[in-house]
């Protein structure tokens, strides 16, 4: 007897995250209208409402870094390339990145085609990071322990010609932020190392709504150049680790190669200590990756462009007046109210070439958190039809307007916890101590046969530093697309054994497939 099918759910994007993890990821972000392909290979054009996440993220960081003594400044998106060479573990660790400019013009060529011409006495690297040319700068100014410490920070585009290029997570052409500080002495920039590292921390957990992990980088997946790296990871939805921010205490090495020197109170000459931290555009990747679904982008309200739309219904021009002024009441009463020191934001969505249903699973993709509905019947009873975008989209209640807006903040406040509870109690499920390897191996194998929606995760396990060098158990990692992610700082971890040598060490690693 042939049983019953069952009609499967539908759903606004297909592939569903569990069918194809990264195709649901390239179609979140084409149907919450984010971002697009360029003519230009791995550079993205990224769409107003993509940008405006962007902006909200800028403003909030930028108002911290200030809050922190910063100041804004920008350097040159070209830098000589012997600047480069005056750090050799630098430039090692970019060079395959690079793009170099090493044409000043074109001319004509035949058949109407341009031609390179005016080759460059010396080609200039596409900044992928600003290290070396900030260095010159700092050079000149830092003459005295008096003119330390520097605290600068710049907004740019940086260029890492990237082979397989997936948007915002890793382009050719990105946006970000670059902090670069110089020190008289190496407490004060590792105080300033750790500082940033919980700006960061601070940042993905009260406005992103995504918990991360304050480690350090082990010495083979430290920033080339830097004494110590320190990250925030986060576990997006497949289980794989997103590295959401770094910040390096980059010692006197970079001081060494640009001769940032100074005289110090002792009337002695000394290398500056100097300090890097960023975040980019993959944070919007971060924000999709954690908490979106099958229906499209979910965005904490604290970086949404717009924290609530209202879509008036009607039927004909006759209940449209009415019920449009209505709106129009509601928003001014909405937009009266504040949410994390700023206007409500707001939308009122009077297009009507589009029907309502239509316009509804617009917003549903976009990830707007609050969606409102106003009919006339609505109106009459001083009432919205209201949904919340992390719950099911077909759940929704009306609530009278006084009530609505009394409640806006409180409720999205709910929501933005909701949302980290959620991510948390995930990360939490896919985490797993190991001290055997073949069955952290097997944690790591795709489509595990006993649990086929896991694909691994978070992988903890004892780690001593002679791992790290070793090339057999590099391999073994490579072969699972698994690296080790950070040591979580304030551990505390008794002793073990590391899970690849036997040694006996106090050092757990947190292991993943990464992004």
């Amino acid at each position: 007897m042939n049983q019953p099918q069952t009609k499967a759910p539908q759903t606004a994007i297909t592939p569903t995250r569990f069918d194809d993890y990264p195709e649901w990821y390239q179609q979140v972000i084409k149907a919450g209208d984010l971002a697009e392909n360029s003519p230009t290979r791995g550079c993205p054009v990224i769409k107003p409402w993509g940008y405006a996440i962007w902006e909200n993220i800028q403003q909030v960081l930028d108002r911290k870094f200030k809050d922190t003594g910063h100041v804004n400044a920008y350097f040159p998106m070209l830098i000589p390339k012997s600047f480069f060479e005056k750090e050799a573990e630098h430039v090692e660790g970019f060079a395959k990145e690079c793009a170099i400019v090493t044409h000043h013009r074109l001319e004509p060529g035949p058949n109407g085609t341009l031609v390179p011409a005016g080759e460059l006495d010396e080609p200039l690297i596409i900044r992928p990071t600003s290290e070396t040319i900030i260095g010159a700068s700092y050079a000149k100014w830092v003459q005295s322990y008096r003119d330390l410490p520097i605290l600068i920070n710049q907004w740019a585009n940086v260029m890492r010609w990237e082979m397989r290029t997936r948007m915002f997570l890793r382009t050719a052409e990105f946006l970000w932020q670059e902090g670069h500080t110089a020190h008289a002495n190496a407490q004060e920039a590792v105080e300033e190392t750790m500082q940033m590292l919980d700006v960061y921390e601070w940042f993905a957990h009260e406005y992103m709504a995504m918990p991360v992990i304050k480690g350090e980088k082990t010495p083979g997946e430290k920033f080339p150049g830097a004494v110590n790296t320190y990250t925030i990871e986060a576990m997006m939805q497949d289980g794989k680790a997103l590295q959401a921010g770094t910040s390096h205490f980059l010692g006197q090495t970079f001081a060494k190669s640009s001769g940032i020197k100074f005289q110090s109170k002792e009337g002695t000459e000394e290398f500056a200590w100097t300090t890097s931290w960023g975040v980019s555009t993959r944070l919007i990747g971060g924000l999709i990756m954690t908490h979106s679904d099958d229906d499209g982008l979910i965005l904490p309200p604290r970086l949404a462009p717009k924290h609530v739309v209202l879509l008036p219904i009607f039927r004909n021009d006759e209940e449209k007046g009415p019920v449009l002024e209505y709106c129009k009441k509601v928003k001014k009463e909405l937009e009266a109210q504040t949410y994390m020191g700023e206007r409500l934001r707001v939308e009122l969505d009077v297009r009507d070439h589009l029907r309502g249903g239509e316009k509804t699973w617009q917003h549903i993709k976009k990830g707007t958190p609050i969606r409102a509905e106003v009919g006339p019947r609505d109106m009459a009873a001083d009432s919205l039809f209201v949904a919340r975008r992390d719950m099911g989209v077909k759940e929704k209640k009306t609530v009278t307007r006084t009530d609505f807006v009394s409640t806006i903040t409180t409720v999205l406040d709910t929501i933005q916890k909701n949302l980290f509870d959620r991510a948390l109690a995930l990360r939490e499920s896919k985490t797993k101590t190991f001290t055997d390897f073949s069955e952290f191996a097997k944690w790591f194998t795709p489509k595990n046969e006993e649990k086929p929606e896991i694909h691994g995760g978070f992988a903890v396990a004892y780690w001593s530093p002679e791992a790290d060098a070793a090339k057999e158990i590099n391999d073994k990692l490579a072969s699972l697309k698994v690296s080790a992610r950070c040591i979580p700082l304030n551990d505390n971890a008794p002793a073990g054994k590391c899970l690849f040598t036997g040694r006996q060490t106090n050092v757990r690693v947190i292991f993943a497939k990464n992004y």
